[in-house]
């Protein structure tokens, strides 16, 4: 199960990193001066920075087998998924309200906007079954 950790935390940071990027490239940075509802770089940049620190743990955590790297992990993880799920809210209102109308090329629209819904669904789901994956290792259920 550990292993399987490893491998959806891996696939789950490509997808975030893929967010990021278009994120990056649609000018997130600037959003920090901008009004409204938007995902603010330390907000974003916090989420990745964690979600990559906890990784590392992870792996430290397999090639030591100490146990209390495996909470310190999950504990990451838990302020990781807070964290996502804040920026998932953000983005979701935002894609709701521009449901009336507005296009995503309109001046304003916040980097975010510009997810592709299939990519933030599937960075989502991953990032779930990782948390639960690293809990269920931490427990020690279904064996390490």
């Amino acid at each position: 199960m550990k292993w399987a950790a490893l491998i959806a935390w891996v696939i789950t940071a490509g997808g975030g990193f893929v967010l990021l990027s278009i994120w990056l490239m649609r000018g997130g940075m600037r959003q920090q001066q901008e009004a409204g509802n938007r995902i603010r770089p330390p907000l974003i940049l916090s989420h990745f920075l964690l979600a990559a620190g906890g990784l590392v743990v992870w792996i430290i955590y397999l090639i030591s087998d100490r146990d209390a790297l495996a909470w310190v992990a999950f504990a990451i993880l838990a302020v990781v998924a807070s964290l996502g799920w804040t920026m998932f809210a953000i983005w979701f209102r935002r894609r709701q309200a521009r449901a009336g109308g507005t296009e995503i090329a309109a001046p304003g629209v916040p980097a975010e906007q510009h997810f592709p819904v299939s990519v933030v669904a599937l960075h989502g789901l991953l990032a779930v079954t990782t948390v639960v994956l690293v809990l269920l290792t931490a427990l020690k259920v279904g064996g390490s």
